[in-house]
């Protein structure tokens, strides 16, 4: 009985000193130090040299280096934050400019799974990397329009283009590229990290007029998810 105690007590003095060493480690854990400004920089400059669209490479997470943060963490398989931590810089050090899903000229291609658009310039590489949000996937019924918010899988070309702003029934798009139907790739002040859209593709506002230019009447626009298959055989 006297040994039971004892071992209680020792036990109970042991937590009673470790505790505070263990709830302080993991307050450490939780708050992470803010990155530098030169980690900041190495950061944008990295997700540049990778593909991803950013913005002023100055050492601000701008709204948009934290897009292209986003992007790379949405093709990355990471934890879609937009928020710069030592984790994340030492992934984005480690971390090669993704390929193209296939070859061939001047295309646009965009992942629905990753929600990402990739622009492959005349070379067959990944030029720029934007995040999007696609169709939500459920049904709507807004300004007497109802439908699913679905957004097409195949190919496609740009068939339309507008500058600048454009109001339809179900909201406001700048500088659409209409693929097909009233499907567009148009910028949009609202691009969350996941589907959200009635069915348009969206891309962040800092990119819509110049995404506009690179992609002219013609372009060919491939949409594709898990479900399809790749045609490059490479």
């Amino acid at each position: 009985m006297f040994c039971f105690r004892l071992v209680s007590f020792i036990a109970g003095v042991l937590v009673v000193l470790v505790m505070p060493a263990v709830l302080a480690q993991a307050a450490g854990q939780k708050k992470q130090k803010e990155p530098t400004k030169e980690e900041r920089l190495e950061a944008e400059q990295r997700l540049s040299d990778l593909g991803y669209w950013t913005g002023p490479l100055d050492g601000v997470m701008d709204p948009a280096s934290r897009q292209a943060l986003i992007a790379f963490q949405k093709v990355d398989g990471r934890k879609r934050a937009g928020r710069l931590t030592n984790d994340e810089l030492l992934a984005l050090r480690a971390a090669q400019r993704p390929t193209p899903r296939e070859a061939g000229s001047a295309h646009v291609e965009i992942d629905i799974d990753r929600q990402v658009l990739f622009y492959i310039d005349e070379t067959g590489q990944i030029a720029k990397i934007l995040p999007v949000s696609t169709g939500h996937g459920r049904p709507y019924n807004e300004n007497g329009q109802k439908g699913v918010a679905h957004t097409p899988s195949g190919t496609f070309r740009v068939y339309k283009k507008i500058n600048g702003w454009r109001r339809s029934a179900l909201g406001l798009l700048y500088y659409p590229s209409y693929i097909v139907g009233g499907y567009a790739i148009h910028g949009s002040s609202s691009v969350p990290a996941f589907p959200a859209s009635h069915g348009c593709i969206r891309i962040p506002m800092f990119a819509a007029a110049e995404f506009s230019k690179l992609a002219p009447t013609g372009m060919v626009v491939i949409v594709y998810d898990k479900t399809q298959v790749s045609l490059n055989k490479e």
